[in-house]
């Protein structure tokens, strides 16, 4: 009792600290985003239908884009302590003339445009989407072949037409084309190795040295996108101008190459550093960055085409795999990574890491051809993830 004979007050109990977010544990990361087809109902903008094959964006987490006088794109690294929210999404088309590549910052923009969440979409917010795309030059300084702009509406500018011809494909994915995404947590040194690599991939268009021309077997969207992955270390290159005849019995697709990139980032024998040693991309990005391309974060989400839509028809969009219908290993891989917690959940998969690096300190390596410099690396590697776990699992797993 005070002075007054009331009760004082409880004490005001401390407000519990919230739950980190992803990008307060992984600033950086890459993010594969397989797109379905695109069919757009008749009488709007110009006519754009795509085929089932779909689109792939590579979405880049703490870049952000720097522009030259033109306005023509290039990457560059931000600070960890400024990369939580920036990032660009990397889009390869037939119709650019001038790069291979061209960047469309923002997440939320790259997925959603100007759409309120939950919001139908109706042609005032498709124009609106398109009207900040021009205000922001993200088609500034890129020129489109000249065919692409022959349907061009009575009215429209050629400046404008490049947006109306690129919404829905590489910016505002989401207003016509289901998204099937997997992200992977990179170091800064990985990220500013993809950046890297783009940037060089874009110089002789930048400068006029080379015209582009999209081929689909040689030099598509997932080509670019693998292979700036693998400037990071996460796999393999795969090579580009080979012989047609060849190139086509083997080439990468979006759906495919999403699942490809969940099991590489989930599911190498994270507990046998002889199976390790074995793959050459897994061996040099262990002894040259002292990273593996399996390890926490991998996450697979989906983000599906607005459904009330006055512009594009999105029932029952298709996207293949390039896969034997039958009995090829895709589609059941596919399920798994979208039915399995550890694949969709951050608090479980990083319990699921936790528990694998938990073994692989148990288990001694012994024997086998692995060299004692990548085993060493690889003990290394084994007890900082360790650590870094030990340092995060708590936070998330207390929040309330």
């Amino acid at each position: 009792m005070n002075q007054t004979g009331l009760r004082p007050p409880p004490a005001k109990a401390p407000n519990p600290p919230e739950a980190p977010s992803y990008d307060d544990i992984f600033p950086y990361y890459a993010e594969l985003c397989a797109l379905s087809e695109l069919r757009k109902k008749p009488g709007f903008g110009v006519p754009l239908r795509s085929g089932m094959g779909g689109h792939l964006l590579l979405y880049l987490n703490g870049v952000r884009v720097r522009r030259d006088g033109n306005g023509y794109p290039a990457l560059e690294l931000c600070p960890a302590t400024e990369a939580s929210g920036q990032g660009a999404a990397i889009s390869v088309n037939s119709h650019y003339r001038n790069a291979n590549w061209v960047a469309f910052e923002g997440r939320d923009f790259v997925f959603h445009g100007a759409l309120p969440f939950g919001a139908p979409l109706t042609r005032d917010v498709y124009e609106e989407t398109q009207r900040q795309a021009q205000a922001q030059g993200l088609l500034e300084g890129i020129e489109f072949h000249e065919h692409f702009l022959q349907n061009k509406p009575a009215g429209m500018s050629l400046e404008q037409c490049k947006y109306e011809i690129s919404v829905a494909t590489d910016y505002a994915s989401c207003f016509g084309r289901d998204a099937y995404r997997v992200r992977v947590p990179l170091s800064t040194a990985q990220m500013a190795a993809i950046a890297d690599y783009l940037n060089a991939l874009n110089e002789p268009y930048r400068t006029g040295q080379k015209i582009y021309h999209w081929r689909l077997f040689n030099d598509n969207c997932v080509h670019v996108a693998h292979n700036a992955l693998a400037a990071a270390g996460v796999w393999a290159p795969w090579p580009t101008g080979q012989f047609f005849m060849r190139a086509a019995f083997k080439f990468p697709v979006p759906k495919n190459t999403v699942v490809d990139l969940a099991a590489r980032a989930n599911d190498l024998k994270l507990e046998d550093p002889e199976a390790l040693f074995q793959d050459p991309a897994v061996r040099e990005a262990l002894l040259a960055r002292g990273s593996l391309p399996t390890g926490p974060g991998a996450l697979t989400s989906l983000a599906p085409a607005v459904r009330d839509n006055e512009i594009y028809d999105t029932l029952k969009l298709r996207l293949i795999f390039y896969d034997n219908p039958f009995w090829g290993p895709y589609r059941f891989r596919f399920r798994k990574m979208f039915a399995e917690p550890r694949y969709t959940k951050l608090d479980a998969n990083l319990r699921y890491f936790a528990g694998r690096y938990a073994r692989a300190t148990a288990a001694r390596p012994h024997g086998g051809q692995a060299s004692a410099a990548f085993l060493q690396c690889y003990e290394n590697h084994i007890a900082a993830q360790k650590t870094f776990l030990e340092t995060w699992l708590p936070r998330l797993e207390a929040r309330p």
